[in-house]
């Protein structure tokens, strides 16, 4: 499907053989799909006014329809989309353009990056190092232990994402000394998190010349106050986290919702619907681009492993 033409591509379908005939049509994430029936613990003939993938799901769901709007989804991996509008863009920088969803059934662009290992880097050092026993335990030991000590950890263990796109990149942790500790490294793995996420959003700002104003974030792994702390430090932009983090079934809800007439519009939902919790940055320039210049070095070193 090409996303700039919004139509079956001719010449992928020509290359691969395959008739246009047999191709459904292709509707906006808000349309009258159909109508339940036979389906277990639902009545028959509910309108289906929704279909949507999980990051643009997540993206609406975080009312992100105004270009230069991002949202970070912080999972097993990370996925950060940024609403670039009705333009269709390719990337510079290493990003891929996809699309979006504007709430009012017409066509808008984002660019997403996708980090490989995000939140699960936590679970290696739960399940694979033994390090504690529940994932919401780094948290405490992130903050107790107040350095990383120079320790950088770079999550490559299935290559790297973009912007790198480095299939033989692998994991590693560098700075190591004889008085490193599992507490440090354990901070070093969740700044890691926000470290790729700060890749990400300096590829979005060059590629599209916007200043990203805010971030707002979802998913399990930004219940971790540390890593959200140490997210907005790094990017010295705010970020906001809603109370309801599971944005990609709210968003599907929010666009079943507009279309049904339940939600009389975007706007409504924004003045309704929306609450964060903020965190401002707090980190200091010098060490702002301390931490960067450790992590460049480290990605650089890891990439020629």
């Amino acid at each position: 499907y090409n996303i700039k033409d919004l139509k079956w591509d001719k010449e992928l379908l020509e290359a691969l053989k395959i008739p246009e005939s047999i191709l459904p049509e292709v509707q906006s994430s808000r349309s009258e799909f159909g109508l339940t029936n036979g389906v277990k613990g639902l009545i028959d003939g509910i309108p289906v006014t929704s279909l949507v993938g999980d990051q643009q799901g997540a993206l609406f769901g975080q009312l992100c329809t105004k270009v230069g709007e991002a949202k970070n989804t912080y999972g097993t991996g990370c996925f950060l989309l940024f609403n670039i509008g009705d333009e269709f863009q390719i990337s510079k920088n290493g990003l891929v353009t996809t699309l979006a969803c504007s709430g009012k059934g017409k066509p808008v662009y984002a660019l997403e990056g996708s980090i490989f290992i995000g939140g699960a880097v936590v679970q290696w050092l739960r399940d694979s190092m033994k390090f504690f026993p529940n994932a919401s335990d780094s948290e405490q030991i992130a903050t107790n232990v107040g350095s990383s000590d120079g320790v950088v950890f770079v999550p490559a263990f299935a290559g790297l994402g973009a912007p790198h796109w480095d299939m033989n990149a692998r994991g590693a942790i560098y700075g190591l000394t004889r008085d490193t500790t599992p507490d440090q490294i354990v901070r070093a793995a969740l700044k890691s998190i926000a470290l790729q996420s700060y890749e990400l959003v300096q590829a979005m700002e060059n590629d599209t010349g916007k200043k990203l104003k805010n971030l707002k974030v979802d998913g399990g792994a930004t219940s971790n106050n540390f890593l959200m702390q140490f997210q907005a430090d790094i990017l010295n932009t705010k970020v906001l986290r809603p109370d309801n983090i599971d944005t990609t079934v709210l968003g599907a809800a929010y666009l079943a919702g507009l279309q049904t007439g339940f939600f009389s519009s975007v706007d409504a939902l924004k003045k309704e619907m929306v609450q964060f919790k903020e965190f401002e940055p707090h980190m200091k320039k010098a060490k702002r681009e301390e931490e960067i210049k450790a992590w460049n070095e480290a990605i650089k070193r890891t990439k020629s492993f």
